[in-house]
């Protein structure tokens, strides 16, 4: 019997046991289970690495390689490598060995990795050879782990990608350079908005020493202008993405000058931006402006209709002158009608011609806007209107019209033509020689009379001979050939000195003749020959009958003088023995006897009244006349002719009535004399005034002058013998009916008319048939007559 402390023993023993053999077990299971996991992981790695686009393999510094079979078909080998000299015999170079032995060991020797492309001979694929130092655990070998990858595609792409960013940075440092090099500030801001690149043009600008002092102190070109400030306008630019331009004053090198400033956002990294100097653009569009309005100014002046259309065949602009020929309504212009609604409304008011086809004529009138050159025409309206129509095509695709009325313009050519025809006849037909000369002395235009007066052949003129010429031509038909220079002297003066001469001429023929120089308005001289043979014989004769006529006259006036004294003596005595009969000296004289005497008296009373107007007229016309000049009251001398005509007047059944408005003036003047007017006039009224007829006195100031006047109601004068009634002598009759002996005006208005002038007066008569007769005599204050 085994003894309890022995069973305990083996009990704890079997129970350490069963305990050993149960973690036993366990590890083994736990290690089983471990070992499939790292036989699942090596096999998903390996079918990793057989998936990969990468080869691995192991060269170790022997020169020893272990490999992938794959890597046989990435070198292009028939089986894989075990060491650096099967590449050789895959076709790889010597050199390119080489260099990959010498990268191997500089990788071992420096711990480094690489990178080698490799091109694999006799094809165009690229291997690309990378890795560095391996070492596995537990394993003291050295090796270098390379990484197979086919790298054909991205060769090329990355060939590409090389190629195209040398051409980038190329362009970008001439793109570089041009904007160092542009004469215009251009900038760049930041994300920030805050400037980070200038060019050497802002620089200037903004008068800085550099572009980093620019961008340090943030230095703007634009402060402030109507949008804001530069950097809101950049924020704006950057927020919704599209390019910014403005125009905006800045202060340029001290100068204001206006500028373009273009913002342009350069995606989400910040603004780029140029500023270009507009103020010679905005000057020329300024003075552009200016010169627009001034032109419009000026056709709107001018007495031709203009209309301007645009493009679209609008129209922009016309005249006054354009408005009024076609009677169109300014407001209905102000719209900016089209060429052809313009058209259509001249039609309406029949201020266009009259076409049977208008919309063909419309359309052809349209093609004006792109005719190649400037387009004119006639236009005929109805109401005999001529217009010439000229269509300007503009640059712009526009069209400018220029309407002129020619009507006048013809009219005036027609009758100019009539009268340039009837001018060649009547020069043609002229009884004067005519010649007109140019200002270079040659014959320009000439007449048959002209022709004919100097003997000329017509093929001789024809040639337009100079006066010189002409001269030598013309001498030997002169009286005296010595004068024929001065046809030459008489051109010169007309045209060079603009001098008119005449004077006479004679041929040697006998004819005379009366020759001018005139210059005429367009430089030439106009040379004429009027023949005066017969009025030079009409001349003498009448000279010689004036000297007789004189000589007559002188006879007559010395004849009416003496006979006047001659006649005086017996007429004293008849006169004296008339009034003796009268007074009774031989007695009673019976009655009839006693009317003899009284018409004696009266008949030698006119006679000595007529003797002594005659010869006082005498004594005027021949100015010895004595006047004894004082001062007259014109009032009273009126009063006074008054009253002495009254008492025939009222024998005559006539009235007598006087209206004196001069007051106190007076005229210098010999009162006898003026009385002897005032009698003349009034006799002649009461003469020739039928009875109950009146008669007017009146007087009044007129200016400078004192005016009698004295009318009457009688039967009047015809006008066109009332001018020749104050000649001396006229045997005018006054009308029908008038007094017998009474036959013409005699000599009394003849001498009032002289006595009146000798007092620097004058006298005019005014008389109508059936109304009577005024005359009116104009004498000179006294103040004026003094003065003269």
């Amino acid at each position: 019997m085994t003894p309890p402390s022995t069973a305990a023993l083996l009990s704890l023993a079997g129970a350490a046991w069963l305990c050993l053999a149960a973690v036993a077990t366990w590890l083994g299971l736990s290690r089983t289970i471990r070992a499939r996991r790292v036989e699942a992981d090596a096999r998903a790695v390996a079918g990793l690495l057989e998936a990969a686009p990468t080869v691995p393999m192991l060269i170790y510094p022997d020169g020893r390689i272990e490999a992938s079979p794959r890597a046989a078909a990435w070198l292009g080998l028939p089986e894989a490598p075990r060491a650096l000299s099967d590449l050789l015999d895959g076709g790889f170079d010597r050199e390119t060995v080489d260099h990959l032995e010498g990268v191997l060991i500089a990788s071992l020797d420096t711990g480094k990795r690489f990178t080698e492309y490799v091109a694999l001979p006799g094809s165009m694929r690229v291997v690309c050879f990378a890795g560095g130092p391996y070492s596995a655990p537990g394993v003291s070998d050295r090796a270098v782990l390379i990484w197979l990858t086919d790298v054909s595609g991205s060769s090329e792409q990355i060939d590409r990608l090389s190629a195209e960013t040398r051409r980038l940075s190329a362009a970008l440092d001439g793109l570089s350079t041009l904007i160092e090099a542009a004469p215009f500030p251009m900038w760049y801001r930041g994300p920030d908005l805050h400037l980070a690149l200038v060019n050497s043009a802002f620089v200037r600008a903004v008068e800085a020493e550099n572009a980093a002092e620019v961008v340090r102190r943030g230095m703007e070109l634009i402060e402030t202008d109507s949008e804001g400030t530069a950097q809101s306008v950049a924020r704006s630019t950057l927020a919704h993405g599209h390019i910014s331009t403005r125009t905006a004053p800045a202060i340029i090198t001290g100068e204001r000058r206006m500028m373009r400033v273009v913002d342009v956002p350069v995606g989400s990294i910040g603004v780029a931006g140029f500023a270009m100097d507009v103020q010679e653009l905005e000057d020329a569009r300024a003075d552009l402006v200016r010169f627009v309005r001034a032109q419009r100014d000026m056709l709107d002046r001018l007495s031709a209709g203009v209309a301007q259309f645009g493009p679209d065949q609008g129209l922009v602009f016309y005249n006054r002158y354009f408005m009024r020929l076609f009677d169109l309504d300014p407001d209905w212009l102000s719209d900016r009608p089209e060429f052809d609604r313009i058209l259509e409304r001249m039609r309406e008011a029949q201020r266009a011609p009259e076409i049977r086809d208008f919309p063909s004529w419309r359309s052809e009138r349209r093609g004006w806007f792109h005719a190649p050159e400037p387009v004119e025409e006639t236009w005929q309206l109805p109401g005999g209107t001529h217009l010439r129509v000229v269509g300007q095509p503009l640059p712009d695709g526009g069209l400018l019209l220029i309407f002129e009325d020619r009507t006048e313009h013809l009219q005036l050519a027609s009758a100019r033509d009539t009268l340039l025809r009837v001018r060649a006849a009547t020069f043609e037909n002229l009884f004067e020689a005519i010649g007109v000369f140019a200002a270079d002395g040659r014959l320009h235009l000439w007449n048959n009379r002209f022709r004919e007066i100097w003997g000329l052949e017509e093929a001789a003129l024809v040639q337009h001979p100079r006066v010189d010429m002409l001269v030598q031509a013309l001498a030997p038909k002169l009286q005296d050939p010595s004068r024929a220079g001065m046809i030459r002297e008489l051109v010169r003066t007309a045209t060079i000195d603009r001098q008119q001469r005449s004077g006479r001429i004679a041929l040697n023929d006998g004819r005379h003749f009366e020759f001018a120089a005139v210059p005429l308005p367009d430089g030439n001289a106009l040379f004429t020959l009027l023949d005066i043979t017969a009025s030079r014989g009409i001349e003498e004769a009448l000279r010689e009958r004036n000297d007789a006529l004189e000589q007559a006259n002188s006879l007559k006036n010395a004849f009416v003088s003496s006979m006047s004294y001659e006649l005086r003596v017996p007429l004293t005595s008849i006169a004296g023995f008339a009034e003796m009969l009268a007074a009774g000296y031989a007695g009673d004289l019976p009655a009839p006897a006693r009317e003899y005497v009284d018409a004696i008296l009266s008949a030698v009373t006119r006679l000595s009244a007529l003797m002594g107007d005659a010869l006082d007229l005498s004594q005027s016309e021949a100015g010895a006349l004595p006047l004894e000049m004082e001062t007259v009251n014109v009032g009273d001398l009126v009063r006074e002719a008054s009253r002495s005509i009254a008492d025939p007047a009222n024998a005559a059944g006539l009235t007598v009535a006087i209206d004196v408005t001069s007051g106190d003036e007076t005229v210098l003047g010999d009162k006898r004399r003026l009385r002897q007017v005032m009698d003349h006039l009034l006799r002649n009224s009461v003469a020739y005034t039928t009875a109950g007829g009146r008669i007017l006195v009146r007087s009044r100031v007129a200016g400078r002058f004192a005016e009698i006047v004295v009318s009457d109601n009688g039967r009047g004068i015809p006008d066109h013998k009332t001018t020749r009634i104050f000649d001396r002598l006229s045997r005018e009759s006054t009308g029908e009916g008038e007094p017998a002996g009474r036959r013409g005006g005699g000599v009394g208005l003849p001498l009032s008319r002289q006595l009146v002038e000798a007092h620097g007066g004058t006298i005019r008569m005014e008389s109508e048939i059936g109304r009577g007769t005024s005359v009116f005599v104009l004498l000179p204050l006294g103040r004026e007559a003094e003065a003269a």
